[in-house]
């Protein structure tokens, strides 16, 4: 702990260099190594893992600093027509320039460890990192997500971690967001947090019961989760009334048939591992409208807080809480309500000496009189589904969000837009391989253009053969623009898995 509060320190000196986007070439070399492991983020399947490793490719984007080196390391070997076709993305960088400066490091290990754990388990593999790094004092590690393992990675390898302390991972657990939400004067569900066990959970839900008499449904979440994975729906409608004696048995009955996000799961394995990591249960939000936004922010190691974007995110699965998307910018109907409120979170976690990038996710329901109302759900306290886009777009044009307004513009003053998903996918586009999916971006013209600073870009692009999946995100000028040439990848995906 203290040696790794030590090299923590550093982060602070080195600020100006890691959190600057500017295309410019460094004064010193430096060296960022990235490692994406899934650490402490719920069951991922094995298949996936790999393809989720890789949706951090797009840091490759700051190669175009002659300065930077970068050793990225994945579980298995990423294929070398995926490190071609970002490195092809570079502006102004011949790549192959770029390539002599980036380090690829595997195990070589597709087992359901987390990649942090493999490193930590293979002592010549995390010398061999430390070799890679030309100055330890300039130099820094990114993470996917933070625990007690990429703490100990960070110590082995001597250099800082731009992450979060693992420390403060209860922060970002549901229970721990509910706590601060209630701390710093958020709005958020009506529920109950630190539930251990089954019956724990039966006594919540009578209690939120006799408070929402006409509540149809609650929502349950395991502590660790992803992408809405860890959710399970329980069904109230039907039930005898509050006080009831025949009311707790009747929701335990309930409980034992809620509705699982994910497939697969079964109740027994889900009552298991909320005893072991615990877990929420809070009102289902129902109204006229309901939509799910999020704000992204940045606590930098000189102790400010900055909001980064702001998105509408694209739900989907059984009852519309799994993670599918996000469309950029959020509304301007609420986008201001839920940074603001965003921002009381941002400026605690900054007191508390949290450094990184995380986000809250909210749910807003529209009044009769137009109106949203904005309600704090949860805390990534990492790299989330919308960071990847929205550093793509960044690091491609050189541009910046600026919060006041809602709008983001390139260094060439031009407001671009985004709808970016890690789900475009169908058992019928398993038939493609990496290079297909290239040869048809390019061909149908929806390649990104540098000249206009509008198309797609590939991400994830690894799981297109064993899980017919694959993700994008479109850029162009105009909400709809960006949502059309989204709609025109998957329907030219459907076209070409036909013929």
């Amino acid at each position: 702990m203290d040696a790794f509060d030590q090299l923590q320190q550093k982060l602070a000196g080195m600020w100006e260099d890691i959190g600057s986007t500017v295309n410019a070439p460094e004064a010193k070399p430096r060296t960022i190594v990235v490692v994406p492991s899934l650490s402490g983020v719920g069951s991922i399947p094995t298949a996936a893992q790999q393809m989720y490793e890789e949706r951090l490719l797009f840091m490759l984007f700051l190669l175009h600093k002659p300065g930077v080196n970068m050793i990225y390391v994945t579980a298995k070997p990423i294929a070398p027509a995926i490190v071609d076709y970002y490195l092809g993305l570079l502006p102004g960088m011949i790549a192959s320039s770029a390539r002599q400066r980036l380090f690829l490091v595997s195990p070589e290990d597709g087992s359901s460890v987390a990649l942090s754990r493999k490193l930590l388990d293979r002592p010549r593999l995390i010398a061999h990192i430390r070799g890679l790094i030309a100055d330890p004092e300039r130099a820094h590690l990114v993470p996917f997500n933070t625990t007690d393992m990429e703490r100990e990675l960070a110590v082995q390898l001597g250099i800082p971690m731009y992450a979060a302390d693992p420390s403060f991972f209860a922060f970002g657990t549901k229970s721990g967001s509910r706590q601060v939400f209630a701390e710093e004067g958020l709005q958020h569900p009506l529920g109950f947090e630190n539930l251990h066990s089954v019956d724990e959970l039966v006594s919540a839900i009578a209690s939120i019961r006799r408070q929402r008499p006409a509540l149809k449904r609650v929502v349950v979440k395991l502590n660790e989760g992803a992408s809405g994975h860890a959710n399970a729906l329980v069904l109230l409608a039907g039930l005898p009334p509050s006080g009831d004696p025949a009311e707790a048995q009747a929701i335990r009955s309930r409980v034992e048939q809620m509705k699982f996000e994910f497939s697969g799961i079964v109740f027994a394995d889900y009552a298991a591992q909320l005893a072991e990591i615990g877990g929420i249960v809070e009102e289902f939000l129902e109204g006229l409208e309901i939509r799910s936004p999020s704000a992204q922010m940045r606590a930098t190691p000189t102790g400010e807080v900055e909001l980064l974007s702001t998105h509408d995110q694209m739900l989907g699965g059984p009852s519309g809480q799994a993670y599918l998307g996000a469309i950029f910018p959020a509304d301007p109907a609420y986008s201001t309500t839920i940074a603001r409120e965003a921002l009381k979170v941002g400026r605690r976690f900054a007191r508390e000496g949290i450094v990184g990038r995380f986000a809250l996710d909210f749910v807003v329901v529209k009044n009769e009189d137009g109106s949203w109302d904005s309600y704090a759900i949860e805390v990534n306290l990492r790299k989330g589904g919308t960071t990847a886009p929205y550093l793509i777009l960044q690091y491609l044009t050189d541009g910046q969000f600026d919060a006041e307004s809602g709008r983001f513009e390139t260094s060439q003053g031009k407001v671009k837009f985004y709808t970016a998903s890690d789900h475009i996918e169908s058992e019928a586009y398993r038939i493609f391989t990496i290079q297909d999916l290239f040869n048809i971006v390019s061909n149908h013209g929806l390649h990104y253009n540098h000249a206009t600073q509008t198309g797609l870009v590939l991400h994830i692009i690894s799981g297109v053969g064993e899980l017919g999946r694959v993700g994008a995100t479109a850029i162009h000028n105009t909400p709809q623009e960006a949502y059309a040439l989204y709609e025109q990848f998957q329907t030219v995906l459907d076209q070409e898995a036909r013929r």
